[in-house]
Parts: C-alpha cells; sequence; structure tokens
C-alpha cells in the first residue's frame, strides 16, 4: 500500500510539473494551492531576518521560502535516510522558484498584486524591484524570472525522476529478497 501511495504521489507530481512548467511568468502560478504554504514561509522571512538590515528583510522573504523545503529534504535525507520524502521536498523547492519568478519578472512593471489587493505600482513597489533596483539588475527582471522558472523546472524535473530510480529500486531490492 505504501508503494502505491508513493508512486501515486510521484503521478501527481509529475502532472504538477507539467502545469507549473507551462505556467507563463503573469503569475498565473502564483493560483495554486501551495502558493498560499509558501507564502507563509515567505512572510515569516522578512521577520526573521530583520535584524540584518532592509537589504536582508526583504531578501529573507525569498530565501526562507526557498529554505524551507532545502532544510526539510535534508532533514529526511540525512536524519531519517528517507530520500523519497527528501526527492519530494526537493521537488517542492523547485515549485518554490517558479512561485517565485513572475514576481522577480515583474520588477519593473509592478503589475502583480501584492498580499494586500494591491499591485506593486499602486503601494512602494515589491520585493523584487527593491532588491533588484538595490543591486543595479532591475534591466535583467524579465531574464531572472525566467530563469528562475527554468531552473525551479528542471529542479522538479530532476525531482520526479529521482522519486521514480528510488521506486524502481526499493522494488528490486524487495524482489531479491
Amino acid at each position: 500500500m505504501e508503494r502505491l501511495g508513493r508512486w501515486l504521489v510521484v503521478v501527481v507530481l509529475a502532472l504538477l510539473t507539467w502545469r507549473f512548467a507551462t505556467a507563463p511568468l503573469d503569475g498565473r502560478a502564483l493560483d495554486s494551492f501551495l502558493h498560499l504554504p509558501n507564502l507563509v514561509f515567505h512572510e515569516a522571512g522578512h521577520v526573521l531576518f530583520s535584524p540584518l538590515g532592509r537589504f536582508m528583510t526583504v531578501l529573507g522573504g525569498s530565501a526562507l521560502q526557498m529554505l524551507v523545503p532545502l532544510v526539510c529534504a535534508a532533514t529526511l535525507a540525512y536524519q531519517h535516510e528517507n530520500w523519497f520524502g527528501a526527492a519530494v521536498c526537493t521537488w517542492w523547492a523547485g515549485q518554490n522558484l517558479i512561485d517565485l519568478a513572475p514576481y522577480i519578472a515583474d520588477a519593473r512593471r509592478l503589475q502583480l498584486v501584492l498580499l494586500g489587493g494591491r499591485t506593486g505600482a499602486e503601494v512602494e513597489g515589491h520585493d523584487w524591484e527593491y532588491l533588484l533596483t538595490s543591486v543595479g539588475w532591475l534591466h535583467l527582471d524579465q531574464t531572472l524570472g525566467r530563469a528562475a522558472h527554468l531552473i525551479g523546472t528542471l529542479v522538479m524535473l530532476a525531482a520526479v525522476a529521482w522519486a521514480i530510480v528510488l521506486l524502481i529500486r526499493r522494488h528490486e531490492v524487495h524482489e531479491i529478497h
């Protein structure tokens, strides 16, 4: 039963990977059910990194959003030897990159609706407008957003492949014994 459940997880992750990979950078990927849990970690990151100054406070949202699934993956792998769980959390990290990609790409346009219901143009901008302006990379917003989307897609594909390999190897080990 556990094996069947894991295969079901792989199928769902593969389908979600397709959905996220084909999502445009206009923010439609933000309508997914995963956006809200990701957002909780994003907002907590602003608070957690706030003692480190304005730049790190702003970057902390995206940083924690990426760190949580990576820490979960590392914990499952190294403390619990749950490599399948680590693969799923690695997939989640890739999905978080796709979740961030529209905001990165929107740094100049400021058209995405933010948490308060208004766009970045209607308020003081948003995280990625500030971050990219601070480092002189605002003109790269579309390129960086597309790169985040592509890397996120590749991470998700690799994680699904990793999970499949783990399930196939586990099946082979059980057949040998």
